[in-house]
């Protein structure tokens, strides 16, 4: 049997299910973003205030759960987002740390009291340790992780700059594949084939992203067994040729 025929059987969509995990994946994103602008421009006026903000609407979403349980794996969800997007963006920008975000998740965290807590160490573990859990979450976190990275190497204004990104989410990409070797080449192929359409779909992209797509490729073709590289590589064009075409006229219903 090959590997994508394998079923995917996530242990944890009967307390999460694909949209609560989709959701838990975007509001990463989003609050990332906020905790990330706030750690560049630090001295802004309001950013206590909107830091109280997001620990609120964090805090809310996560009670919004069924039961302790519930609770507790969108809370995990939630905090290794916040870490996965942390860690990408330390490394891919060379920051030593993001104080608006460890203060986030510090407060998101010492509000749980020890039963609280081990429950939610287990779910956390869980996460990282089973590929097939939390997949729908996995999938929707690193599509958008990775096309972020691809903007803003994208919109570098220098090649060394662009080189810099290009390198780090290569890196990124083979990490992994190697930490889930049943699982992750899809999520690999994914972010290829979101790249490859957010270039057909704005062809007037500058140079560093048309450059950098094809170093991508290639520092991939070059790292991965052909195998591997040629199965990801079929995967993420069935996905293009899909998006296009869904494009085309008279191909919707």
């Amino acid at each position: 049997m090959s590997t994508e025929a394998r079923p995917i059987v996530d242990s944890l969509a009967a307390l999460a299910d694909a949209a609560t995990q989709k959701t838990a994946a975007q509001m990463a994103q989003d609050v990332f973003a906020g905790t990330f602008r706030l750690t560049m421009d630090p001295a802004a006026a309001d950013a206590g205030q909107v830091m109280s903000e997001v620990e609120t609407r964090c805090r809310n979403w996560c009670l919004a759960g069924a039961d302790e349980d519930a609770r507790a794996l969108r809370l995990a969800l939630l905090i290794s987002g916040l870490d996965q997007w942390g860690l990408a963006y330390s490394q891919a920008f060379k920051l030593s740390a993001i104080p608006a975000l460890s203060a986030l998740i510090g407060a998101l965290r010492n509000r749980l009291d020890a039963k609280a807590d081990a429950r939610f160490q287990w779910f956390f573990s869980q996460i990282g340790e089973i590929e097939s859990d939390a997949i729908d979450f996995k999938v929707e976190l690193r599509r958008n992780m990775h096309l972020a990275l691809w903007h803003a190497m994208a919109a570098c204004d220098s090649d060394d700059e662009a080189q810099a990104i290009v390198q780090h989410l290569g890196s990124m990409l083979l990490a992994l594949d190697k930490r889930m070797p049943e699982l992750g080449w899809r999520l690999v192929a994914d972010a290829l084939a979101n790249i490859q359409i957010v270039l057909l779909a704005n062809p007037a992209l500058s140079t560093f992203a048309q450059e950098g797509t094809q170093q991508l490729f290639a520092a991939l073709r070059g790292a991965l067994p052909q195998q591997r590289y040629q199965e990801i590589l079929a995967h993420s064009a069935q996905a293009v040729l899909a998006w296009q075409q869904a494009r085309r006229p008279g191909q919707a219903g």
